[in-house]
């Protein structure tokens, strides 16, 4: 079982649910300042920690090393999370799964499988693990799923040179990704960045943007 913690909508009967993975040696504080950033008071927040400790955070896989038993086993834990969230009245339909650096390869990662569509999936200065291996595995519903990635170009972690081809790949075999790069490094470029992803995340939910405007 993950550890996470619930911020719910200032709408009480909003089904509406974001879901967000931390990158490596992070945690769910790190993020407790995007309810209020995202500014949406139709949106449920569920924040996430990784299943191993590592260095006063948690990580989703092994790093450095062999990232393939702690991915798989990562990417079980998200689908009975995922599930766990539906049996709760949380419909994948109405979910947004997101996450940053390898909370971003883990949302690539279970979304391309996972079969049931999401509302959206949102991908921060990330990259994707074995795309090869991925489209062989693809959900029927993968190239039904909508993405918005992001990457800086001065990113020293991840490098960009590393991460745009293996988008491009998907893209490729028609996974509808929408692209943005930006000038920063392995961060969120603040408020310029979290515009692009709040449009993103209303477009999944016309209604209650609607209703909230």
């Amino acid at each position: 079982m993950l550890y996470s913690e619930f911020f719910a909508a200032k709408k009480t009967d909003s089904k509406c649910l974001l879901i967000m993975l931390h990158g490596l040696g992070d945690s769910t504080e790190g993020y407790h300042w995007l309810p209020e950033a995202l500014g949406l008071d139709w949106m449920n927040i569920l924040l996430v920690n990784a299943p191993d400790e590592y260095y006063g955070g948690y990580s989703w896989y092994d790093y450095p090393g062999n990232p393939v038993p702690g991915i798989k086993r990562s990417r079980q834990m998200l689908f009975e999370l995922l599930d766990d969230r539906r049996r709760a009245g949380f419909p994948t339909e109405q979910t947004i799964l997101g996450g940053f650096s390898q909370g971003c390869l883990m949302t690539m990662d279970v979304s391309l499988r996972y079969p049931h569509l999401f509302a959206g999936l949102v991908g921060i200065s990330g990259y994707v693990y074995e795309p090869e291996l991925a489209l062989k595995e693809l959900s029927p519903l993968a190239k039904q799923q909508r993405y918005l990635v992001t990457h800086g170009f001065q990113d020293p972690v991840i490098p960009y040179d590393k991460a745009h081809p293996q988008f491009q790949q998907l893209i490729a075999a028609g996974i509808n990704i929408q692209w943005h790069s930006f000038m920063k490094a392995h961060t969120i470029a603040g408020e310029s960045e979290m515009q692009i992803i709040r449009k993103f995340i209303e477009e999944g939910y016309p209604d209650a943007a609607r209703a909230g405007k």
